[in-house]
């Protein structure tokens, strides 16, 4: 039995043998073959485990690093089971049918695209949650941006760029707490160093939004609108008063931790489709597991509403484990800290050092999910913002834009899943036009290759920028 002190680190052979086989497996499965995403990412755990067991680990230990892989995770498995009892109260509650109704009826098709990126900024902001958001007034964006003739991957671009806003921004977002709190930065200053980023990321995608929505308009022809309102005020209780329980959740939002906000709001969704719109009470409940399922006869509006529930979840979790898993055993075996290692030699300047925890945050979603990027992107390089006396506000601040907004653009990844099933739109297709996301990795590498909003420890209070950094081998 080979002991804890025979173990070492991968060579780059067999990092590189990990990497551009689990890159290869996830080609020929997805691509080539057509085959689920999860047996891809299952196939890649054994091709990991033959990597661990060349260097020496014991199946046992491997497991106990996959096991603490999928354990770092379990919050978003948490999140995605009640914001998936979310969706389907709210839509069979008439939640979800009223903003549809009431968004086709005051938005104008020019201004569609700026008008979900706004109103999902506003929603994930206040509530904290880009999952919530995306399944609650997401969806609602699609239905609008469908009946007005919008392509959905360009509308999904919108609904996820703003969801994605208050996911980095808001204090009482769970990836913002977890962030300042890895790199051991107070919340507050942690914001504010990230709206040096977001809001030239915000500003220039809102205008392009609202650019591309006066050239495009979609395709003119508001009948497809005026049949869905038809059709939802048939099959569901429209009126303003439908909108209280997401009153009721942003408020609660603002104070609360965010799991059993969202529970609560399921909750209340059941008690809305019991009341207002004639489901049987236990039916009402049993929304939360099953969730909607209405025969509008449009199809749109039936693919869109019939969803939500437990069960439309559990694809997703199955999916987000699986990934977990994959980077739980590399961070085991020692891929993750031997291509920290080298990071850490290579990034000599600020620019480097921003680029290296970007890529680290970007792994971190590759071979896991949001939690675990925020991790590997401070945790693989917070030693040498330190060693070149980079202030932690700027570590901070990279890790999200290398973590928290390249989440959804990784189509394994929990929140290229989610999206993906919420909104009905594969990850490749909505990638281009996620421009808030592009635009805050664009700009925090341009802010660190030329020294822009980087500060020096000792200068901290002052806020300059670093004059000169010194290089060291």
């Amino acid at each position: 039995m080979k002991s804890e002190k025979a173990l070492r680190l991968p060579n780059r052979g067999e990092i590189l043998f990990a990497l551009i086989g689990f890159g290869a497996v996830m080609f020929i499965f997805i691509v080539l073959f057509e085959l689920p995403i999860h047996l891809a990412l299952l196939v890649s755990w054994f091709l990991i485990i033959a990597v661990g067991l060349k260097i020496g680990y014991r199946y046992k230990q491997m497991q106990d690093g996959l096991l603490r892989g999928i354990y770092d995770g379990l919050e978003a498995v948490l999140i995605l089971i009640t914001v998936g009892a979310l969706i389907g109260t709210w839509i069979a509650g008439g939640i979800v049918p009223s903003i549809i109704y009431y968004g086709m009826s005051i938005i104008d098709p020019s201004i569609l695209l700026l008008a979900a990126f706004f109103i999902c900024t506003v929603t994930s902001i206040v509530t904290g949650t880009s999952f919530g958001s995306a399944g609650t007034a997401g969806i609602a964006m699609m239905a609008i941006g469908a009946s007005f003739g919008f392509p959905p991957p360009l509308v999904a671009g919108a609904v996820i760029s703003g969801c994605y806003v208050g996911d980095k921004l808001s204090p009482i977002s769970d990836t913002t707490v977890m962030t300042a709190s890895l790199a051991k930065v107070d919340i507050i200053e942690h914001i504010k160093s990230m709206l040096r980023v977001s809001i030239p990321a915000w500003v220039i995608a809102g205008a392009l939004f609202l650019i591309v929505g006066f050239f495009y308009q979609g395709s003119g022809d508001l009948s497809a609108a005026t049949s869905i309102m038809a059709s939802l005020k048939e099959h569901f209780n429209i009126a303003w008063y439908m909108l209280l329980p997401a009153v009721v959740v942003v408020m609660l939002a603002m104070k609360m931790p965010s799991i059993p906000v969202i529970m609560f709001g399921a909750l209340l969704g059941s008690i809305w489709a019991f009341i207002f719109q004639g489901v049987p009470f236990l039916g009402a409940i049993n929304i939360m597991y099953a969730g909607s399922e209405i025969t509008s006869g449009i199809a749109f509006i039936d693919e869109l509403l019939n969803r939500g529930g437990i069960v439309f979840m559990l694809d997703v979790i199955a999916l987000i484990i699986l990934a977990l898993g994959v980077g739980g055993l590399m961070a085991k075996i020692g891929i993750i800290r031997a291509v920290g290692d080298f990071l850490a030699r290579w990034a000599i300047n600020p620019g480097r050092l921003t680029t290296s925890t970007v890529i680290s945050g970007f792994m971190g979603n590759v071979f896991g999910a949001a939690y675990v990027s925020l991790i590997t992107a401070t945790k693989v390089t917070e030693d040498n913002y330190d060693r070149m006396k980079i202030d932690r506000r700027v570590l901070s601040r990279n890790t999200e834009a290398g973590g928290t907004v390249t989440t959804p653009l990784v189509p394994w990844s929990d929140g290229g899943v989610f999206m993906t099933a919420a909104l009905g739109v594969p990850t490749l297709s909505y990638l281009p036009f996620v421009w808030f996301n592009l635009l805050v990795v664009l700009i925090t590498l341009i802010y660190g290759y030329t020294n822009t909003f980087i500060w020096r420890t000792e200068e901290a209070k002052d806020e300059k920028p670093i004059e000169n950094v010194v290089s060291g081998n």
